[in-house]
């Protein structure tokens, strides 16, 4: 089995905004970053904010500052990737993404997210789990045929990476969690998995457990004694973008 954990959501170097989290019950909304100004898509395959605006108002007793989209997303394209709607994810099949090409059935995508608390904690971002897929296979983009486009940010684009990797998850046990879980600590001047989880997971490709940026997702060193810690968490996956779903 292989593993990898993937960052994704808005934060401040795509959006220059966080989404936010609630500390203490793990509950969030999943917020996409933008496209490019620029970005065009396929006919009909567009896609805007509006779902997501609706889930951050459904996310009660929050300050506003967590709560609303920052006005410089006007106008601007989420990359819905990954769309835990459809049980895709989508990435740079040369660069960042090449070590996915070469997942199998069973192998598993784990995505966190650094994310704004609603209230005080530790830390002045959360990071944490918010979403895993076990790979029910990975194709290349000029692989897939055009009925099948809408199901990935990569695809809706009309201009598309012939060579990137689309992920197709196993439905039922895969998808977005309801309640995100925190991974994270600030030390050493980053943010870093916590010393206890690196340890009960067997270690991560990273040094020292570093999350808060990398060029290409680290990969789990004992997948089997990760997905044993994770499932122990009890979590419950979804297959929606946020709970009550987000349509386009």
């Amino acid at each position: 089995m292989k593993a990898y954990l993937v960052r994704v959501g808005i934060d401040q170097a795509f959006g220059g905004w966080n989404a936010p989290i609630d500390p203490t019950t793990g509950e969030f909304v999943y917020v996409p970053i933008p496209e490019d100004a620029n970005a065009s898509f396929q006919p009909g395959l567009a896609m805007s904010y509006e779902p997501f605006r609706r889930a951050l108002a459904r996310f009660h007793g929050v300050p506003a500052t967590t709560s609303t989209l920052p006005v410089s997303l006007a106008g601007l394209a989420p990359h819905l990737d990954p769309d835990f709607d459809q049980l895709t994810y989508g990435d740079n099949g040369l660069r960042r993404g090449k070590g996915l090409c070469d997942l199998v059935a069973g192998d598993l995508v784990v995505f966190y997210a650094g994310m704004q608390p609603t209230k005080p904690c530790d830390h002045r971002l959360i990071y944490a789990l918010i979403g895993l897929y076990r790979v029910a296979e990975a194709v290349r983009l000029r692989d897939i045929p055009a009925e099948h486009w809408a199901e990935n940010a990569h695809t809706r684009k009309l201009r598309q990476g012939p060579d990137d990797v689309i992920i197709r998850a196993q439905p039922g046990v895969s998808g977005r969690l309801e309640r995100a879980i925190t991974i994270g600590e600030f030390r050493d001047k980053a943010y870093r998995v916590r010393r206890d989880l690196l340890a009960i997971w067997g270690d991560l490709s990273c040094k020292d457990g570093f999350i808060q940026r990398s060029a290409v997702p680290p990969s789990f060193l004992d997948p089997v004694r990760f997905l044993a810690w994770f499932e122990s968490q009890g979590p419950r996956i979804i297959a929606a973008n946020n709970p009550h779903g987000t349509p386009p």
